[in-house]
């Protein structure tokens, strides 16, 4: 099978919290951060990151709810046992934990579906010499109804979630225009 490449996302032009991702020619909307886009990217700004080429690293799945996602892209089952650090000042920033956790931290099994399904994008990672303050825990995840607002993350539709994981590896790469 022949993956995509390359996923381009675009902001739309009456409204900077929505985008349009081009997978190949294949037009799947997104929501995007509840600030919109921006290059200058920073902990808690509710911003999706601009002009940076980001990457999936692997994918995580609420298993007491949906299937395993048909990927090439590995995915782990989350459980009440997982967070994410979000604590800029903690050796875990920008990581996933296991809760109880000391320090900031989100709970991966949310209440809502938004983490039924999702993909760690590289952004601020230990590989790519993670900064404090920059911004973590920038996931590609299942939207809100009507597409509503991010924290800084991308969000679509269960649909074309599933589509779009049978297209994509770990060598796609994912360019957010401003």
């Amino acid at each position: 099978m022949t993956f995509l490449r390359i996923l381009r996302v675009q902001r739309m032009p009456n409204c900077p919290t929505r985008g349009i991702i081009n997978a190949g020619g294949r037009i799947i909307y997104c929501a995007l951060g509840r600030t919109g886009t921006s290059v200058f990217k920073r902990e808690g700004d509710g911003a999706t990151p601009a002009h940076r080429v980001l990457r999936p690293i692997c994918g995580f799945f609420r298993g007491d709810r949906v299937l395993r996602p048909v990927s090439a892209i590995d995915f782990d089952i989350i459980d009440a046992n997982d967070g994410w650090c979000d604590e800029s000042g903690d050796a875990n920033y920008n990581l996933p934990v296991k809760l109880p956790y000391g320090a900031s931290h989100e709970v991966m099994t949310r209440s809502d579906q938004l983490y039924d399904i999702g993909l760690v994008l590289d952004w601020n990672m230990p590989s790519s010499g993670r900064r404090r303050n920059l911004g973590s825990a920038i996931f590609m995840h299942l939207c809100k109804p009507g597409y509503q607002p991010t924290e800084g993350c991308i969000a679509l539709n269960a649909a074309d979630m599933q589509w779009l994981l049978k297209h994509i590896d770990t060598e796609t790469r994912i360019m957010v225009s401003r």
